[in-house]
């Protein structure tokens, strides 16, 4: 029991470890984690297939032996940590680096890890005449939730990536010593045939329920991957918003595997449909800016209950413990099978974010399919289920709900299709790739002068352009003359000519203030972005300065580049409204003030919904020994400007003397208790509104 708790302890804290060391690399975008659940989840099908294989085909002594043999060649991979050369250059697919600095990394590890439970589960089944080894799967799960909701808590705000690292490969270290312990014990145990189920029947599962093994996991692992996805793309890419899923889903595994029925199937297929419904009707236009303190128990509740009726269903059709091997192989395939769906296939098959709606029909179709009524007198589990929904009149009253709710499922679909055929008909482009989903749609009230262009990324605005020729080089959106960035163009405007720096492209708004003389040079990571400014908007082709663009991510491109002599640079690199937390260090700040000029202003774009930025901008100011302001404007409706919080870094005093500086400028916000963010260290959990 304790070798398979600490394996999938273990398991579970590398992975947002892993994820939040390599998340910089590229570009701190949430696809980095959906990615990484993919290389998780087919690392676990590989470690249940070598379970399953090795039970079937191996005695018990070679079975030892080979993976005592695997176990001693892991360690040679020891410490877990990333070589740098795995660093992206920026035109490379990001997906199968991802998945190559993975298996390089831990792969070995990782995949023996994975082996634990099943071929545990296996040597205890042959080898105990009395216990069923399907509670070591909750113990399991238990050890992994454990692990997943410390990290947040404990581990990340305690210990720098480097420190965890080494932790977790002095533990892994231990976990091979302890697993090579029990191994050769059950080596010198006499394997007996006693396996049996509750009702003493123990014939080979046929095709059709390993199908439906299969199915309720990959509806599961999609719904999981398809919800993350929804929070990290509009909210942050940090290991918080990844894990809380994560906990969630594996919860329902500890719930429905203990043994004790935890799950009841009428209340939780009750509970699953209003969360579906919830789900939809939260996916509407005039729900999709909801706050924090809405979605995230939204989604995460939907995902909660929905997991609960996919691994409950897959608790109950269990086989007897001498097939747990094939069962958990294809509970691995189905998750892997939501892995491939969602990191691989709907960014290349899908334009926008189809995955959650395509997940919540799946569930609600697996949900008709597990409630197909009963008509044999021995299925007393369907018709004890009717019974509770309503009252059990025979099979014709259970096949008049069922048939009510294929209705109600078909009504779900079609709304959730509805939704997505307006989405798409209303967007003038609307395309995605793996740094997120790209929409452009012009509004207006039919005048001209009042029409605009809008880029969103997920339901973040990321930019307007008027189309009525007289204001279509007016700035909007964050960027507006009042607003921090605008002043402090002004400000710099005092030069015969300058040379600006942006971090993050959107629209490519900022162009606009570009005079004959300036240079204006864009840092962007995603391709996408560069040829949808280009295209779609006329900022960057009309703006009178010399315009650059350079594609990759902005803290490995100036890392390469030569002092770049900035008189500005603004950093407004968001992945939806996602934080890329590497822009944000104490290493990052000094790259930047490498290519500023020494009088140069760094302006900071620090608006968000959820996170509270200015203390650590303010701290990473400080260890410069930089002087700041923050400069915070309202919404201009009638300009298409939104309120926006810019933070103005520099060590000229005189910068601040500027009128529109002086008079909206006043101190940065700092907040007690926070430590500086460097690329070892960061916590946004501390700094969540």
């Amino acid at each position: 029991m304790l070798t398979i708790f600490v394996s999938a302890f273990l398991l579970f804290q590398i992975e947002p470890l892993i994820a939040k060391i390599v998340l910089p690399w590229f570009g701190g975008s949430a696809g980095v984690w959906t990615v990484c659940l993919l290389f998780f989840q087919m690392a676990l099908l590989g470690g249940y297939l070598y379970a399953h294989l090795s039970i079937g085909y191996l005695t018990p002594r070679r079975q030892v032996l080979a993976h005592a043999v695997l176990l001693a060649a892991s360690l040679l991979l020891l410490p877990v940590i990333p070589d740098a050369s795995w660093k992206p250059l920026g035109t490379e697919d990001p997906v199968w680096r991802i998945l190559g600095l993975l298996g390089a990394t831990l792969g070995l590890p990782y995949f023996l890890l994975s082996s634990t439970s099943p071929l545990l589960q296996s040597w205890y089944a042959r080898t105990h005449d009395s216990g069923m080894p399907y509670r070591l799967f909750a113990l399991s799960n238990l050890g992994s939730m454990l692990a997943l909701v410390s990290y947040p808590v404990l581990v990340e705000p305690g210990f720098s990536t480097l420190h965890q690292a080494w932790g977790w490969s002095i533990g892994f270290v231990a976990f091979a010593l302890l697993c090579g312990w029990v191994a050769m014990g059950a080596r010198g145990k006499a394997v007996q045939e006693r396996h049996r189920d509750d009702a003493g029947v123990d014939s080979r599962p046929g095709w059709k329920l390993q199908l439906m093994w299969l199915a309720l996991a990959a509806c599961a692992s999609t719904m999981l991957l398809a919800v993350t996805n929804h929070l990290t793309q509009n909210v942050a890419s940090i290991p918080f918003l990844w894990i809380l899923p994560l906990a969630l889903y594996l919860l329902t595994f500890i719930l429905c595997f203990e043994g004790r029925r935890w799950y009841k199937r009428a209340m939780s297929m009750r509970l699953a449909a209003v969360a579906l419904g919830g789900m939809t009707y939260a996916m509407t236009d005039d729900f999709q800016n909801l706050g924090l303190e809405a979605l995230i128990p939204l989604f995460t509740g939907g995902l909660f209950f929905c997991s609960m009726v996919c691994h409950g269903e897959l608790a109950r059709l269990k086989p007897a413990p001498r097939h747990l091997t094939s069962f958990y192989l294809m509970v691995s395939i189905g998750g892997a099978v939501g892995g491939v769906l969602v990191g691989l296939v709907a960014p290349h098959l899908f334009s926008g974010y189809f995955e959650l709606p395509i997940a919540i029909g799946w569930c609600a179709v697996m949900m008709v399919l597990v409630l197909k009524p009963a008509r044999r007198a021995e299925d007393t589990e369907a018709r004890e289920l009717f019974a509770i929904i309503g009252r059990d009149d025979g099979w014709g009253f259970q096949r008049i709900l069922w048939i009510g709710s294929i209705v109600a499922t078909l009504v779900l679909i079609g709304s959730l299709g509805y939704g997505v055929y307006q989405f798409r008909h209303e967007s003038r482009l609307l395309e995605r790739n793996f740094y997120g989903a790209l929409r452009v749609n012009d509004e207006g009230d039919g005048v001209a002068e009042g029409q605009i262009r809008r880029l969103t990324h997920g339901t973040i605005n990321h930019g307007e352009q008027f189309l009525d020729e007289a204001r279509h080089m007016q700035p909007t959106t964050y960027y507006g003359y009042h607003s921090g960035v605008g002043v402090a163009l002004e400000e710099i405007d005092q030069r015969p000519a300058v040379r600006v720096g942006v971090i993050g492209l959107g629209t490519g708004t900022l162009a606009a203030y570009g005079r004959g003389g300036d240079v204006f040079r864009f840092y962007d990571i995603n391709p996408l972005v560069i040829r949808v400014a280009r295209t779609e908007f006329s900022f960057l082709r009309d703006s009178k300065a010399r315009i650059e663009t350079v594609l990759g991510d902005a803290r490995l491109s100036l890392e390469r580049e030569q002092p770049q002599e900035y008189d500005l640079l603004a950093v407004d690199a968001f992945s939806s409204d996602a934080i890329p937390v590497h822009l944000l260090t104490r290493e990052a700040f000094a790259l930047y003030f490498r290519h500023l000029k020494t009088d140069g202003v760094l302006a900071v774009h620090v608006s968000n919904k959820h996170l509270n930025l200015q203390p650590i901008v303010q701290m990473a100011a400080d260890a410069m020994g930089k002087r700041t302001t923050v400069i915070d404007t309202n919404d201009e409706d009638d300009n298409a400007v939104f309120g926006a919080t810019w933070v103005l870094v520099t060590a000229r005093k005189n910068v601040f003397e500027h009128a529109l500086i002086r008079q909206a400028g006043k101190p940065v916000a700092r907040k007690a208790g926070l430590r500086m963010w460097t690329d070892d260290y960061s916590n946004l959990f501390q700094i969540l509104k």
